[in-house]
């Protein structure tokens, strides 16, 4: 059955072809591991496990990579302000090995809480250093890249086009703090490869620039093309990366390669609380424990999720979540009545039921519309006669929703491969 995904780069729906027609290769973006993963960012995280269960009940065997990021993300996404991950630490008088694995714990438990399935390979970006440095150096050699005083800069006017996701015209955007940072800068969207330490800083290597550490961007592009290839058919994040961080990606790539790193880009909406947008100031950040504490299984909230498409906003109330809670009740329920059930099916029955399996598969493999999909999932389970083959079905579905039976496999955050 062919499957269909909304490819950013092109901004249209596609057929997904594979490069590999038997292995589909994914590169996600992971946390930043200064602080707790929001309800938001697991909200991302939600669809990607969609998308790595809809390839697999295609048939499709995953190569799948993540990161951790652990240093290199500045405050800003610009090249501006202080390195996330010794913000945290000074903040919470803690070293950043001690901050980054306090917070990279937390991230899998909390993917554990909703039943995310763990990506193949995690790769943490302080193990890639030297690869890091390499691919920057192969810019440089390519005529990509300038050293400066303060930093190593990728040089976008070398490229045929820039950006190429988030086709913001440069020329209409107004001068921000970013544009005014380096005024050695050839060009003011150029962005840091690698930043040259200042004397007190706590995370910094020796390299031929002296001591310094990584921009952010240059971490996924490294990783990527080492676990994944030059090219590989996912990227996936939020849409808040298509602009910077996406954009950055694909640039590196074309000046160490000359090409595009993955064939297809998806990119998850933003998850709104009450109608705005989450903020400290609106006092409005819920973490996944928020939603524990106030008595509610997690897999609550990953169900919720699904009556929204990835690609669409989200709006979460406490409500929304209660009549969620309600309704996963109510399908566990019905696959029990079912389990337990003693209808004799007719030819009609499992014709009628075919349909619906079906009519799931296309769902899901339409850009993994899950609302859609869903729709079917509830036509099954109030089926009004009540057998164990209804019941199958819905286990069948369940491959995809997972909202039972946890994982309890332990992530191994050293760069592995789990084939």
């Amino acid at each position: 059955m062919q499957i269909y995904l909304y490819n950013t780069l092109t901004r249209k729906k596609e057929e997904f072809k594979p490069i590999n027609p038997n292995e589909v290769t994914i590169y996600s973006c992971g946390p930043t591991v200064y602080k707790d993963a929001t309800i938001g960012n697991m909200r991302t995280n939600i669809f990607q496990d969609v998308l790595r269960r809809m390839l697999k009940y295609n048939g499709y065997k995953i190569k799948h990579a993540m990161n951790i990021t652990d240093v290199g993300h500045l405050v800003s996404d610009g090249d501006e302000g202080e390195d996330k991950m010794i913000k945290s630490a000074r903040e919470e008088h803690k070293t950043p090995l001690e901050i980054a694995e306090y917070y990279t714990k937390r991230f899998f438990n909390d993917l554990k809480d909703l039943n995310i399935e763990l990506p193949e390979i995690i790769c943490k970006a302080t193990d890639h250093i030297p690869e890091m440095l390499e691919y920057v150096e192969e810019l440089e050699k390519n005529g990509y890249a300038y050293e400066t005083s303060t930093a190593i800069y990728f040089d976008i006017s070398k490229l045929d086009k820039y950006p190429v996701l988030s086709n913001l015209n440069l020329e209409e955007q107004k001068a921000g703090a970013r544009v005014q940072i380096d005024k050695e800068k050839r060009n003011p969207y150029d962005f840091a490869l690698w930043i040259k330490a200042p004397e007190n800083h706590i995370m910094k290597w020796d390299s031929k620039y002296g001591p310094s550490y990584p921009g952010w961007h240059i971490e996924c592009s490294a990783m990527g093309q080492k676990y994944l290839g030059e090219q590989f058919d996912i990227h996936t994040g939020g849409i808040d990366l298509i602009p910077t961080h996406h954009e950055n990606e694909i640039a590196q790539s074309k000046g160490k390669c000359g090409k595009i790193p993955a064939h297809y880009w998806l990119h998850g909406e933003y998850l709104l609380i009450d109608g705005k947008k989450m903020s400290k100031s609106l006092n409005n950040v819920y973490l996944i424990k928020d939603i524990k504490e106030k008595g509610y299984d997690p897999l609550v909230y990953k169900l919720f999720c699904y009556s929204s498409h990835y690609r669409n906003k989200i709006n979460f109330t406490w409500e929304g979540i209660e009549a969620t809670k309600k309704s996963l009740e109510r399908l566990k329920s019905s696959y029990k009545i079912h389990k337990e059930g003693k209808d004799e099916l007719t030819e009609k029955d499992k014709q009628e039921l075919k349909n619906l399996e079906e009519k799931f598969h296309l769902a899901i493999n339409d850009d993994m519309n899950m609302p859609q999909a869903l729709s079917y999932v509830w036509e099954t389970a109030k089926y009004e006669k009540k057998s164990p083959e209804i019941a199958k079905l819905l286990k069948k579905f369940d491959q995809i929703l997972r909202t039972k039976n946890r994982r309890t496999k332990k992530p191994n955050t050293k760069p592995t491969t789990r084939n």
